[in-house]
């Protein structure tokens, strides 16, 4: 039944990825990329990441389609017909990553296989000790927010930082305006 569930949310990550592509309205892009990324997000749910389900919802679906709506305010929302020509580098350069990723994934250990070495190192100490130790029923809530929990701050510092620039950038122009008018009038009170 797991299995099924996997093909259903595959199958539909990649009509909805095919359809994003064949897309000219750039409004309709934004919306479908959105659906795409809470796609993703409960396929990480379904395969037991709910960490990484849980960042994808907040970032892919929720911040990162507010950008892309913000951006689409400043500019045009359709494609400019000139840019519908065929380009083969970008593709070829798509495919040749892919493919390497998929190469990529014959080394890795079988999913969900115990005795991966993942599963080896620091895993069992957390499994047996998280409950004495951190007192947090919830064994990756403990593992995100005390044992990694540098890591984790270091994570949303650089999101919040990503997020504050892309900010600026959308909003900036304004300000630069202001600062310009403000500059060409000379000090206050001058004409």
């Amino acid at each position: 039944m797991l299995d099924l569930v996997h093909l259903v949310l595959f199958t539909f990550l990649a009509v909805v990825a095919v359809a994003i592509i064949r897309l000219k309205d750039l409004f309709a892009a934004v919306m479908l990329m959105g659906i795409f990324s809470l796609l993703s997000a409960s396929l990480f749910t379904v395969m037991d990441a709910v960490d990484v389900a849980f960042t994808e919802a907040a970032v892919g679906a929720g911040i990162s389609t507010i950008l892309m709506l913000a951006t689409l305010a400043l500019t045009e929302s359709g494609e400019h017909p000139e840019h519908n020509r065929f380009q083969a580098m970008p593709l070829i350069a798509v495919v040749v990553t892919g493919a390497i990723l998929v190469f990529a994934t014959f080394d890795m250990p079988r999913y969900g296989d115990p005795e991966a070495p993942i599963h080896q190192h620091v895993a069992p100490h957390y499994i047996e000790h998280t409950e004495d130790e951190i007192g947090v029923p919830n064994m990756v809530t403990a593992v995100l927010a005390s044992y990694r929990g540098y890591d984790t701050w270091g994570e949303t510092t650089v999101i919040f930082t990503a997020c504050v620039g892309v900010m600026l950038l959308l909003g900036g122009h304004a300000i630069v305006d202001r600062f310009r008018r403000r500059k060409d009038s000379g000090p206050e009170g001058e004409s």
